[in-house]
């Protein structure tokens, strides 16, 4: 299935990294964008771009019918995800299949199959995978609750069955506190993913949380390309993720990449995904959920195997074999990633969207930014507030730790607030730089001093942000194919561009 043309639906730093991985490939991009996107990068560095509607995501990047429409208009004979919005909906993977676009990422059975958490939880068991004891349906009743939570012993967590991201969790220590939890996490489940599903299982204390990235092909190949560690958390989203992990021996990276690659077989799973695991301190895994789609954390995989994970999710797509056999994938160095987001730590961490005045990025040996801001940028409150992912490389944890510091001192960002001192803390614990690190190792570290922030909103006369911006945009005009002005499709492009010169 030759590919020409690839939409990308999505937005920020994700949509660029495709594009670029489509560019190193020979294929033409169409992106799409929201009213409040409209001088986005994505929107400028793409071949192609069209307006999706107003900011919020239900009227634009959810709206899978316009998107399809898009891509009929431009002539996309395929469409990437990203991640987030429509990337695990199988009812969108299966409209592109249905007119004849192919959606790069897994089949809609195998999402389905996987998304689900309990549905999963099953699938780990014929796999014959270790998973955390506890329910493997949805709870019909507190009733039931408690006769489950009952067998297995407390602490229980329940979990919302479609959730994800923290939402439909909670914790419970004892007997009597599992009704109103119960309800809790269920009225939460079902504000939040249209499922008011849970399911209940044994409280792992503080695990660590280990992940292993898989890819599969079309030909019955799937391979593991090791590990991530992403224990350092805040209520349960991951804010620094490491590869490999300092705890991860040979022998426990292939028993738990083996058990991936089953879990995935065993789904007829094709394309990238990831299995998360809980690790306790005997270094004991249990599986935890499986992600159907590239995770945000993919370029620290990238920086330790030289796998470009995009390129070979095109490629796998495209009906290629993966081209690379278990006994070749080798692991080097040490890659940590810090998800750079607009946010106030000094004031629980709340977003702080706003014009970015300044900005001066990070460079030298070993680092890697993925970003999508430039100076003269408004960062939308419409959406999940991360402005890039830093990544520092190192021939060990210790040199990927420090670079990673000399990094952030490096990086300005004036107008908005931002978590960069946040980051420069946790590096420089003594804990975090001796791997003592679990689910919980944030929140107590917060606990135990709360946040100051040392960075300063720095400003920059209006007609110096104006003139960067134009400069930019200006920029990238002139660096455009020549063909793409021709194009009838590109006037969005253009209004979007003549729009960001009049920001």
């Amino acid at each position: 299935m030759p590919m020409k043309k690839v939409l990308i639906a999505n937005r920020g730093e994700i949509a660029l990294r495709v594009m670029r991985a489509c560019r190193e490939m020979g294929l033409r991009t169409v992106a799409v964008y929201s009213d409040a996107d409209r001088a986005a990068l994505h929107v400028l560095e793409a071949d192609e771009a069209y307006r999706l509607g107003p900011a919020p995501a239900t009227e634009s990047y959810l709206r899978g019918d316009l998107i399809l429409e898009i891509a009929r208009r431009s002539g996309a004979d395929a469409i990437h995800p990203g991640y987030g919005f429509l990337s695990e909906n199988a009812g969108f993977a299966e409209a592109c299949e249905s007119v004849g676009i192919t959606f790069i990422g897994p089949p809609a059975s195998a999402m389905r199959e996987l998304g689900s958490k309990t549905r999963a939880r099953q699938a780990a068991d014929a796999a014959q995978m270790p998973r955390v004891p506890g329910s493997v349906k949805g709870l019909a009743s507190v009733e039931e609750a408690v006769r489950v939570a009952a067998s297995i012993g407390y602490p229980v967590m329940l979990k919302a069955a479609a959730g994800g991201g923290g939402k439909g969790m909670r914790a419970v220590a004892r007997a009597e506190e599992l009704p109103g939890a119960y309800a809790a996490a269920s009225s939460e489940a079902e504000r939040s993913f249209g499922s008011g599903e849970v399911y209940l299982e044994k409280l792992i204390e503080r695990p660590r949380h280990i992940e292993i990235q898989i890819v599969a092909d079309t030909h019955g190949n799937c391979v593991y390309l090791g590990e991530r560690e992403c224990s350092v958390q805040r209520r349960h989203q991951k804010v620094i993720e490491e590869a490999p992990s300092a705890v991860v021996s040979d022998d426990l990276r292939r028993r738990m990449g083996e058990a991936a690659v089953r879990l995935a077989l065993s789904a007829g799973y094709v394309n990238a995904g990831t299995v998360e695991f809980l690790v306790d301190e005997e270094l004991n895994f249990y599986f935890l959920e499986m992600n159907t789609r590239l995770q945000v954390e993919h370029p620290v995989t990238e920086m330790v195997t030289g796998l470009d994970l995009v390129q070979m999710q095109l490629r796998v797509a495209m009906g290629e074999p993966l081209g690379i056999a278990q006994q070749e994938v080798r692991l080097r160095g040490h890659a940590i990633e810090c998800r750079i987001y607009a946010e106030d730590p000094e004031n629980n961490f709340f977003p702080s969207p706003g014009m970015i005045t300044r900005l001066v990025q990070p460079g030298g040996p070993g680092i890697r930014e993925d970003c999508a801001v430039y100076p003269g940028w408004v960062v939308p409150l419409d959406y999940d507030p991360m402005l890039s992912k830093l990544v520092a490389f190192g021939a060990t944890r210790e040199v990927a730790i420090d670079r990673m510091l000399r990094a952030l001192g490096e990086y300005v960002i004036g107008g908005i607030r931002t978590n960069i001192s946040f980051f420069r803390r946790i590096l420089e614990d003594a804990d975090f730089r001796a791997a003592r690190i679990d689910t919980g190792y944030l929140e107590l570290l917060l606990a135990a001093d709360p946040v100051s922030n040392s960075d300063e909103v720095t400003e920059a006369p209006e007609e110096i942000v104006a003139l960067a911006a134009a400069l930019l945009t200006a920029s990238m005009q002139r660096s455009a194919p020549a063909e793409t002005a021709s194009l009838p499709e590109s006037r969005w492009a253009d209004a979007g561009r003549r729009e960001g010169l009049r920001a």
